[in-house]
């Protein structure tokens, strides 16, 4: 027997995020989120995403022990956008069985419902830059610090559960040129010059982040606000994000564009990956986990590639080509192996058709998934009345027949004809987003 119970005590949230640690024990896949990060979203006073989210948390156990987790939010500020009534599913994981899978699954719809909404989709975060999309392909791969890595049964488990695919990402893995293009650089400062633009060259990391924190976030905000899954940052935000990423940026691999009144127009970066780093530690700070994260950052052989974001009036006029140039400059400069893109949308056309000037292969595939609650409540409905009128439309049906059988001499004979079945075709769409 399953029982679900809704994570309220110190216990149970070091349990709730403590599972997949033991779940995925020995994958050398699977890389373990930060667990201080993850600790923090329980604190609702000091934690600036419950300004605009409610959220749940559940565990499911079977004979007293704990066989999986789950979370439910509550996004506010995406529903006020989309005008839709929409909870998100979270941090989902579950041993291989269809029926923990569906008491958890059966826990967030039922408080979806309980909060007015009638539609549940994800695995989607607080925001887009918290984890999101489960991984459908790919599975061979370690993941990126940023992104989470799931066992290749759990689409099957959540397919089960009554939903279907909403949106896809996809995500890449860029292997640099050995040396670097004269002619693309030389096509880079045409560019940086045709419009008055510059690249910021600021060696210290705060100084930098107080002078260009603001512009940065109004250029992510422009550049993303239409796209799947996004919401607004606010002010608060900001500074949350910015104390979560500070210690793995280096400003080399970091590119910020302003124009002629200092204004930031563009923006990308790269952070050296912490993939392995963070494994070893299982996503621990103390006692070795710091060390081991500060060494990467100064070591490792790859990197992943951030967010990249242009000013809507310079989009589509080359600064995409600047601001991947610099980055794959310094990946040279550094000896780095490759890079990993992380998640962009599959109708994201034209960012996939950059990397086509570079060695790549694309290697994952996540997905996000929808259930619409209340079509699954009408299918119930439908299926009372007919259960309760069953027997009368057998009968009715019973008696059409016999008098069409007494009618049968004097009706015509009716002529055969071949129904032609049609083949739909359907194009695959290969697709966030700017990068992500």
């Amino acid at each position: 027997m399953i029982t679900i119970k809704e994570v309220k005590t110190r216990k149970q949230q070091a349990e709730f995020v403590d599972f997949p640690t033991k779940l995925y024990n020995n994958n050398k896949y699977y890389v373990h989120p930060l667990r201080v990060d993850e600790m923090n979203i329980f604190n609702r006073k000091k934690n600036v995403y419950y300004e605009d989210c409610d959220a749940v948390f559940y565990l499911a156990y079977k004979d007293d022990k704990i066989v999986g987790r789950i979370a439910g939010i509550l996004q506010r500020l995406y529903n006020d956008k989309t005008k839709e009534k929409r909870v998100r599913f979270t941090r989902f994981d579950s041993t291989n069985d269809e029926e923990v899978a569906t008491a958890l699954f059966n826990a967030v719809e039922n408080w979806a419902k309980q909060k007015g909404m009638n539609k549940v989709h994800g695995p989607l975060g607080f925001n887009d830059l918290d984890r999101e999309g489960l991984l459908i392909e790919g599975f061979d791969y370690i993941a990126t610090f940023e992104e989470q890595y799931n066992y290749d049964y759990y689409q099957k488990l959540i397919e089960k559960c009554g939903y279907q695919k909403e949106i896809d990402w996809l995500e890449y893995r860029i292997y640099p040129p050995k040396e670097i293009s004269e002619r693309v650089q030389r096509l880079s400062d045409t560019v940086l010059k045709r419009y008055n633009l510059k690249v910021v060259n600021e060696k210290n990391k705060n100084e930098y982040l107080k002078k260009y924190k603001k512009g940065i976030f109004e250029v992510l905000d422009e550049a993303y606000s239409s796209l799947y899954g996004v919401v607004p940052f606010n002010d608060r935000l900001r500074d949350q994000i910015v104390s979560q990423f500070k210690l793995f940026i280096k400003l080399r691999y970091v590119i910020t564009i302003v124009d002629e009144n200092d204004e930031v127009v563009a923006f990308g970066f790269a952070i050296p990956s912490l993939s392995e780093a963070v494994q070893k530690s299982k996503g621990r700070f103390f006692p070795f986990g710091f060390i081991r994260m500060l060494k990467a950052i100064n070591e490792t052989k790859y990197a992943d590639l951030g967010l990249i974001a242009v000013k809507t009036e310079y989009q589509s006029k080359g600064l995409l080509a600047v601001v991947l140039n610099y980055v794959i400059n310094n990946m040279i400069k550094h000896n780095l192996e490759y890079c990993e893109t992380n998640l962009m949308l599959e109708d994201n056309l034209r960012i996939q058709q950059t990397w086509n000037n570079f060695e790549h292969i694309q290697h994952k595939r996540r997905r996000s998934f929808i259930k619409n609650l209340d079509k699954l409540a009408e299918n119930k409905n439908e299926n009372t009345v007919l259960t309760k009128s069953a027997k009368k439309p057998a009968t009715i049906a019973k008696k059409t027949q016999v008098r069409k059988t007494e009618k049968t001499s004097e009706q015509k004979p009716i002529k055969k004809t071949e129904n032609k079945a049609v083949k739909a075709t359907t194009k695959k769409t290969t697709i966030k987003k700017p990068i992500k």
